[in-house]
């Protein structure tokens, strides 16, 4: 995509870290590096959430160097769920692209999955050849289809972090989940809001810095904690009609 093909969207990214000072300075290269080739309106947002490292320092550093890099703190840490929420509450663009913090996925994809906003709300994707440890993969496996099952998600990966949301939806609901259930609490309410999405595979790359804290046995039982909570929620609102669009898969 040229210069002169740039995309005309609005386009907020942001990625969440904790202690990724690993990380954050090559994460936020590679997002500045495809921003500036894909947007002539953009911005990006480094979420700290409470990091005890240097994540927070090399943040402010990198905002300080670049007017379209901004760095939020979270402190103390609120867990995965807060910190996409502190990004999702902080954009101020009309389309919020989101991905993590450890490098794992690449953002030129990003180009490859923006045609299908021209006929579609959100784009979520699913991981292709996903690079985790099998126990990780497992589980997220279970977890997969038990939520899919309970809120009716027809959809390959719940938990990707490679997802674009509009602005308006952000506007529209209000975000209960502080833990990892967040991308199921969003899908569901977009779903029962009639947003169409579209999904697509991007590739997952191997960790290579940092450590994951996702899998610990504190965050699954919260995860199950907040599920049954979030169920009973989402099937107390209103549905709208059918989206315009079915998920698709490209």
């Amino acid at each position: 995509m040229s210069a002169a093909r740039k995309s005309p969207l609005a386009m907020s990214v942001f990625f969440p870290c904790y202690n990724e000072e690993a990380n954050v300075e090559r994460t936020t290269q590679a997002a500045l590096k495809t921003c500036e080739r894909l947007f002539d309106d953009y911005e990006i947002i480094i979420v700290n959430d409470g990091s005890r490292d240097r994540t927070a320092e090399i943040a402010d550093r990198l905002a300080a160097e670049n007017p379209r890099v901004r760095a939020v703190h979270n402190q103390p840490n609120r867990g995965y769920g807060g910190a996409l929420a502190r990004g999702f509450r902080e954009a101020r663009k009309d389309y919020i692209f989101y991905t993590d913090g450890d490098g794992q996925f690449d953002f030129e994809e990003m180009e490859r999955i923006l045609p299908l906003l021209d006929s579609h709300e959100i784009v979520s994707c699913y991981r292709l050849d996903r690079q985790d440890p099998l126990p990780r993969k497992l589980n997220a496996a279970l977890w997969g289809t038990l939520v899919r099952a309970l809120f009716g998600l027809r959809l390959r990966d719940i938990d990707c972090a490679f997802k674009i949301y509009p602005r308006r939806f952000i506007d529209e609901i209000e975000l209960r989940s502080t833990g990892a259930l967040i991308d199921t609490e969003m899908l569901a309410k977009a779903t029962r809001l009639g947003y169409s999405i579209a999904q697509a595979g991007v590739h997952h790359y191997p960790r290579t810095a940092g450590q994951q804290t996702g899998a610990n046995l504190r965050v699954v039982l919260r995860a199950f904690r907040e599920l049954f909570r979030l169920y009973g929620h989402i099937r107390s609102t209103g549905r709208r009609p059918a989206a315009r669009h079915a998920a698709g898969a490209v």
